[in-house]
């Protein structure tokens, strides 16, 4: 038992770390209850997944993701999306989508990689619902899309700097909502034509360019034991983003791409993942 709980318990120390450090450095309790929220909703979702409950990272997925769609998002109206880390970064504020960007996006993947794609993502959220969850034709060369999106989501809000419009809090708010819409209806028509839920983290989502880099010194990573692997392919097979789960170097198939899912090790016969 303390074999399982060792992971969850250490992502949960990490989120209260960061917790208590900005809830201290801010003056603010917010940071305090926003963080521990969401390190307790991924350890749970972790230790569900060791105790082998079949749905446990889709109840993290749903404890993050509404929580920040609804809650931050709709409700707190913060444009949690790349538009607002913009925004905040241009006004020189380190608050909402910046610290957001900071922990989950930017330098949180050194740790755990693009895990905030597998267990806390509220377009991957809904996309994970589709029935397309195994990819059924080979992954396409439109990787070079996300550089566009990403480039689109920096030139509007720079030009919304430049045009000095104003009330510029109700502005993002309305690209908050009107940009995920954008999201989940491209992300709901690429699944469908390509029969794979994740074609939109594959070839869109602009956060990726963020992502990727920093994922690939990520600490925690799924590993193959060799003494195991049997060479059967069903990790290969049930990968919804294509990575070679069966090369443990940093440059593996799209070994950057890994959103910790653990499907591999799920469908792997010898435990070797």
């Amino acid at each position: 038992m303390l074999k399982k709980i060792t992971l969850p318990a250490a992502m949960w120390l990490i989120f209260e770390t960061i917790a208590v450090t900005l809830w201290l450095t801010k003056d603010n309790l917010f940071f305090l209850l926003n963080f521990t929220y969401i390190g307790t909703s991924l350890a749970a979702g972790i230790l569900l997944f060791r105790l082998r409950y079949k749905h446990a990272r889709r109840v993290a997925q749903f404890l993050v993701g509404a929580y920040m769609l609804i809650y931050l998002g709709i409700l707190s109206r913060e444009n949690m999306q790349i538009e607002g880390f913009w925004y905040y970064l241009f006004t020189g504020v380190f608050e909402a989508a910046t610290i957001h960007y900071a922990v989950a996006k930017i330098f949180g993947p050194l740790v755990f990689g693009r895990g905030w794609c597998g267990f806390a993502c509220w377009t991957a959220m809904i996309l994970d619902l589709l029935p397309y969850k195994i990819p059924r034709n080979p992954r396409k060369k439109w990787g070079f899309l996300r550089y566009g999106t990403f480039a689109l989501s920096l030139l509007f809000v720079g030009a919304l700097f430049l045009a000095q419009v104003k009330d510029m809090q109700r502005v993002m708010f309305q690209a908050f909502l009107i940009g995920n819409g954008l999201y989940y209806l491209v992300g709901i028509i690429l699944a469908v034509s390509l029969k794979d839920n994740r074609a939109f983290c594959k070839y869109i989502c602009p956060v990726t360019v963020f992502l990727k880099p920093m994922s690939y010194f990520s600490l925690l990573r799924v590993k193959c034991d060799k003494s195991k692997c049997v060479s059967c392919g069903k990790c290969k097979k049930v990968c919804p983003m294509n990575v070679d789960m069966t090369d443990n170097s940093r440059k593996r198939e799209n070994g950057t791409e890994c959103i910790l899912c653990y499907e591999c090790a799920k469908a792997c016969p010898k435990n070797a993942l």
